[in-house]
């Protein structure tokens, strides 16, 4: 698959202004007139993260990419009160916006809460979507196994650490969380960093680690939502995953009826990363159903 670069990234995309004063940046193709599709990136990278899936999507999607508001290409406010509901409120801003009442959704790692807040609104008749897919992420606060960075950006010294992280640090960080048989290349590396260091956001990241303490206190709503969903789901993980790999996909077996799984046996925290083919072989049989 041909590689889309930040600089390609960026010239494609577009702005939105979210509660009238905030940036949003947000990807857009395929045909208007085509099923709409909801790409919800994870913590802490951005919309880039689809890049590699991007032009297969938009043969057969309307596609729709923001950077959630703390992330990417979009403002990170220093005073701001970051949370799930938020970033679920952004979408749907950006999804009325754009005049699209449905759509299905593609989630990775913190949009897979994001997701999960969706879909009780969808429960709720407060939006209505046609399907999600997860990919690796905290479906269940039991289950998620964070990294010592993400324990440290959430302690009291979390604005400290945040500061001191380097471009090594990350670099390992990220390391450790993709497959031994896929690690992250120079450019993912060098991209990832450049769009989290983008307006002073690392400092957005100790607050953004805030969506941990949701996810528990929250679970009711988010695990419920999953529990009693009559929407379509599809759960695509990379098994290699320390942090939501093979003892997350356990729970769900566990807790959701009917579960339809992809498993990658040897592939980590970011399937569509590191194997997009297997990722859009799953998700095109699913949604062909």
């Amino acid at each position: 698959m041909n590689t889309i670069s930040i600089q390609q990234w960026r010239a494609s995309g577009d702005y939105f202004s979210y509660r009238e004063r905030h940036r949003i940046f947000h990807c857009i193709g395929g045909d208007v007139l085509a099923p709409p599709l909801l790409l919800i990136h994870g913590f802490p990278t951005a919309s880039w993260d689809w890049q590699a899936l991007w032009q297969d999507l938009c043969r057969n999607f309307y596609v729709i990419a923001p950077d959630l508001i703390g992330f990417g290409l979009s403002d990170k406010p220093r005073r701001y009160d970051y949370s799930i509901f938020d970033q679920a409120d952004l979408c749907q801003a950006l999804l009325n916006r754009l005049g699209v009442a449905h759509c299905h959704v593609l989630a990775h790692d913190y949009g897979d809460t994001v997701a999960q807040e969706l879909l009780a609104r969808h429960l709720e008749n407060r939006a209505r979507l046609d399907s999600i897919c997860f990919l690796n992420g905290g479906l269940f606060p039991e289950t998620h196994r964070p990294v010592l960075i993400q324990r440290l950006l959430k302690s009291p010294i979390g604005g400290l650490v945040a500061r001191l992280t380097s471009k090594r640090r990350f670099a390992d960080n990220l390391r450790r969380i993709f497959g031994e048989d896929t690690p992250p290349d120079d450019e993912h590396i060098d991209t990832f960093w450049d769009l989290l260091r983008a307006q002073d956001g690392l400092l957005a990241m100790a607050r953004l680690i805030g969506y941990m303490d949701e996810r528990r206190a929250h679970r009711a709503r988010w695990v419920g939502a999953l529990e009693r969903s009559a929407v379509p789901m599809k759960l695509v993980v990379g098994a290699a995953d320390p942090i939501s790999g093979e003892h997350m996909t356990q729970r769900y077996r566990e807790l959701i009826a009917a579960p339809d799984i992809s498993l990658l046996p040897r592939t980590g925290h970011y399937p569509q990363v590191e194997a997009p083919e297997a990722v859009l072989a799953a998700y095109r049989a699913f949604v062909g159903r």
